[in-house]
């Protein structure tokens, strides 16, 4: 039988002689205690390895710049835009020039007489008249029904040092959205050995879901959000009597990738919800409760993350609140689960 000496001293001494002790398996509490200076120390590490991953990210956005800019603009390049009413609308080009958009008034459509078609593109073209070669109108043949309503907006830096503004907007953003799979891990290593094993298991199982829903949020916005809103705005301009056919490139790069990670970080809140409740910070009676005040939020930030314009800030509202109904059935599905398990415990302990 072990005496009180023997059960307090862990150590065994192996091969050599050398009496090492047995490390402590990790509690239930979380990981071993560390000092003041030790945790300074980590967290220290944590802000090199950011910064580093970082700084990589940001270098290989900077080198593939052009193509970066190509996928931006791509919503930009697709966007459409409808004008009101019946009237024609015709599309001027010189050549490989756009010179403009006109729509044009009824007797304008008679007096040119340019065919059933409401979406045209015409070119200016030369046109011998005897001996003389005048500049005339011709519909271009490659021009489709829809070639009117593409936007065709040009992108331009007006000031000597926009290029270099619109380089590092793109190494920032890419290099951000590079490295954010890094940084969470990096920051996960911080935190986590101060956290319970039951919050470990959850957590590691909402990162999972994080990067699904961020991809999501972020291809939602690109696909069918971008293009709305800037067709909105050009079509406000148009309205106020503005011309929108240059912006400037730095603005619109910062516009797009704002717009874009505040729709993927606004499709975390399911899984940051979700994991308080499995914690049990949060409930479904607390959830439900929160709705009216959730509906007024996701209205807020349609407000500040795009345009000043009702249709997409709606757009971007809409998708927010059912992720929030979806978190509210699931934190209702398992609190109804965790309650039948528990009675089905209780008689089987009866």
């Amino acid at each position: 039988m072990p005496t009180d000496t023997e059960e307090q001293d862990s150590s065994r001494p192996d091969e050599d002689g050398i009496v090492s002790p047995e490390p402590e398996p990790e509690s239930e509490e979380g990981g071993p205690v560390k000092s003041f200076l030790d945790h300074l120390e980590d967290l220290r590490w944590v802000l090199i390895k950011t910064g580093a991953a970082l700084l990589v990210g940001m270098i290989i956005c900077l080198i593939a710049g052009d193509r970066v800019v190509g996928i931006l603009t791509k919503p930009l390049r697709e966007a459409k835009i409808n004008y009101p009413g019946t009237n024609q609308v015709v599309t001027m080009r010189f050549g490989t020039n756009r010179l403009g958009v006109f729509p044009l008034t009824p007797a304008q459509q008679e007096t040119f007489g340019f065919g059933g078609k409401r979406y045209l593109s015409l070119q200016i073209v030369p046109i011998t008249v005897g001996t003389n070669q005048v500049l005339g109108l011709a519909v271009d043949p490659q021009g489709d029904a829809e070639t009117g309503q593409r936007m065709n907006i040009e992108l331009r830096n007006f000031a000597p040092a926009g290029g270099f503004i619109v380089a590092l907007q793109i190494a920032f953003y890419g290099g951000m959205v590079l490295a954010a799979p890094f940084i969470l891990f990096f920051i996960a290593q911080f935190v986590f050995p101060a956290l319970k094993l039951k919050e470990k298991h959850y957590v590691y199982r909402g990162l999972g879901w994080s990067i699904l829903l961020f991809a999501a949020g972020v291809f939602f916005c690109y696909q069918f959000l971008m293009p709305v809103a800037l067709a909105a705005s050009v079509a406000y301009s148009n309205w106020l009597g503005f011309a929108a056919d240059q912006w400037r490139a730095e603005e619109y790069i910062s516009f797009i990738c704002k717009f874009m990670l505040g729709m993927g970080l606004g499709f975390q809140l399911p899984v940051v919800l979700l994991v308080l409740v499995r914690i049990g910070i949060l409930s479904y009676k607390t959830l439900s409760k929160a709705r009216p005040y959730m509906i007024v939020i996701n209205l807020v930030l349609g407000a500040v993350l795009t345009t000043p314009e009702v249709i997409t800030q709606i757009m971007m509202a809409i998708p927010l609140q059912v992720l929030f109904e979806i978190t509210v059935w699931v934190a209702y599905y398992w609190e109804k689960k965790d309650r039948k398990r528990a009675a089905l415990e209780a008689d089987g302990a009866a």
